[in-house]
């Protein structure tokens, strides 16, 4: 008989925003990646396709995401991190995640994510947290003046104490 996780995992597949296998930013048929707030989308893809020619290719690990999913991420971060307090320095609750809203997006392997850690600003997309160098959200702003300082984790960041 299947556990109650693995039931879990079936009900909150794909649709719900989850990515069993990393997909291109180019894939539409991925809610992770269709739902995406569409200029964060634009600029990762222009991001995809300048990194491609320097022989990068970006894969989306996490994109989008249901509230339903993040909840369900969120209590597997507290059972394998022992507490809310250390799993709230990896996954935010769904009241309080960017990829609930479409606001954030994960990207690899290790070459995309040093490849947008040197050119991200450019396209507004920078890295949000030190111990995330996966996670990337839109900064417009920075196109001109540079991705905003770090946040050492997700309990630092004043958007995750609503």
């Amino acid at each position: 008989m299947p556990s109650s996780e693995s039931a879990v995992r079936r009900a909150l597949g794909t649709a719900h925003g989850a990515v069993p296998v990393p997909v291109p930013v180019f894939d539409d048929e991925a809610p992770a990646v269709a739902n995406l707030d569409p200029d964060l989308l634009d600029a990762l893809r222009r991001a995809a396709t300048d990194a491609a020619a320097d022989g990068i290719a970006f894969r989306v690990h996490g994109g989008w995401r249901s509230p339903e999913y993040q909840e369900h991420l969120l209590h597997e971060a507290v059972v394998r991190h022992g507490s809310a307090a250390e799993a709230a320095r990896w996954v935010a609750t769904a009241e309080t995640s960017a990829h609930v809203s479409g606001d954030a997006v994960d990207i690899g392997p290790p070459d995309a994510r040093l490849w947008l850690s040197r050119n991200g600003a450019r396209y507004g997309l920078c890295q949000i947290y030190r111990n995330e160098p996966w996670h990337y959200e839109l900064r417009p702003e920075a196109v001109e003046g540079g991705c905003p300082p770090l946040y050492p984790d997700p309990t630092h960041d004043p958007r995750m104490r609503r």
